[in-house]
């Protein structure tokens, strides 16, 4: 990666259209690493729904307005892990030699539809013939897989409003944040509830906003970035839609973790996710992490809601399932602790714009492995000591794509 940008995200920004938005994150990578559209061989476009743009094959009509008409792109679509696979499929793009540089960008106007209709059109990625027209929606979903959490492990709705305070107090001094707030446990706990164990500031909002990524070979990468940051590793999985479908089995054991360990434990049910599992174990075989809790700097989870943070601590193994409540408890992602997680806000307060939301995970991440926060973010609050390795992760649905990425400094 030589290059990012993204816009601030917003509610209801409807004087900009996602072509606009797109074009400004685009503009500000371009000019970051000294390029010219001339120097993009191609893009992947990252959006999740048509119904939110209110417009078909909006990939293609971005690509006109920011000059790639006439070069290679597709469009990926997968849920909540949209922009984390395009990202990927960036990478592939460069890895194969189909291209030497590529673009991967990603948009979403949520707030052009109202918030139910906008609640209505993400359930649809649940299945429609069967949990839709039971009146599911995700954060009923979430609310279920919490409680089951609390159950299975011991999971608190106080360890929970924990993740909400860290995210946004992170987000104070970021200026691409849509809500960055000075909150408390008690102000979550008693903020509306709206699908029991989950309140309103344990959700994530929906947002407006674009982001992108420039991509190239390693020496291609040498012509226009003194701090290029290596991919060095990409998995994915997916698993099914229904959480019911899914199979009780043994839990893919990380080379630090043992079977004796999770002895009983029925796994996945619907308190973890496989998938997640899944993915970030193939990352790590691919490079030889062996306890990524000891060899991962930082992370940006997915953290839709504030129990999937904690779910995702135990599934990228950053602590042993069950241990997740206790992992921010302790501190440990903190800024200052053993593993930060989402220093920029991370979805509950940077926002939550979805065809964008995995690329601006991986701008976070290469400003972080660049040690170019202050340049950026126009302050050094968010930035780690001398990070060598961060993580990327993405997740769909409940739990039905996945994707993890390992960026590291060079």
């Amino acid at each position: 990666m030589i290059a990012g940008g993204m816009t601030k995200f917003v509610k209801s920004n409807f004087r900009e259209d996602f072509r606009l938005n797109v074009k400004k994150s685009f503009d500000y990578a371009l000019k970051d690493a000294g390029m010219s559209v001339k120097d993009i061989d191609g893009s992947v476009s990252a959006y999740f729904s048509d119904h939110l743009q209110g417009q078909l094959i909006a990939g293609a009509m971005s690509n006109d307005f920011i000059g790639l008409a006439g070069k290679p792109s597709k469009r990926i679509e997968g849920g909540g892990a949209t922009g984390g696979l395009a990202f990927q499929t960036a990478y592939e793009e460069i890895a194969s030699g189909n291209m030497d540089t590529c673009l991967a960008y990603g948009f979403e106007n949520m707030s052009h539809v109202g918030t139910w209709r906008g609640n209505d059109i993400i359930a649809l990625g649940s299945d429609a013939n069967f949990d839709y027209p039971l009146g599911g929606f995700y954060t009923a979903y979430y609310a279920l897989m919490a409680t089951r959490h609390m159950y299975e492990f011991g999971t608190t709705e106080e360890q929970m409003a924990m993740v909400s305070v860290k995210n946004h107090r992170n987000a104070i001094n970021n200026p691409f944040a849509q809500a960055p707030m000075n909150i408390t446990v008690d102000d979550v706990l008693k903020s509306p509830v709206v699908s029991t164990p989950l309140r309103m500031l344990d959700i994530c909002l929906m947002s407006d906003g674009a982001a992108c990524a420039i991509l190239a070979s390693e020496e291609v990468a040498k012509s226009f970035s003194g701090k290029p940051v290596l991919i060095s590793a990409i998995g994915s999985s997916s698993d099914t839609m229904r959480l019911a479908d899914r199979p009780f089995g043994d839990v893919p054991l990380l080379p630090n973790e043992n079977s004796a360990m999770y002895r009983g434990l029925k796994y996945p049910g619907v308190h973890s996710f496989r998938a997640g599992r899944l993915a970030a174990k193939m990352a790590y075989d691919r490079i030889g992490i062996k306890n990524p809790e000891k060899e991962i700097d930082f992370a940006e989870l997915y953290d839709a809601y504030t129990s999937a943070e904690i779910q995702a601590y135990e599934d990228m193994g950053f602590c042993p399932y069950g241990k997740g409540g206790k992992f921010i408890e302790e501190g440990n992602p903190e800024l200052d602790g053993s593993l930060p997680v989402n220093m920029e806000g991370g979805l509950q307060a940077s926002g939550h714009a979805i065809g964008a939301t995995g690329i601006m995970q991986a701008v976070y991440a290469f400003w972080q492995l660049q040690g170019s926060m202050q340049k950026h973010m126009g302050n050094g609050k968010f930035q780690v000591k001398n990070p060598s390795r961060g993580l990327i992760h993405s997740h769909a649905g409940t739990g039905a794509y996945e994707a993890v990425t390992i960026m590291e400094a060079v």
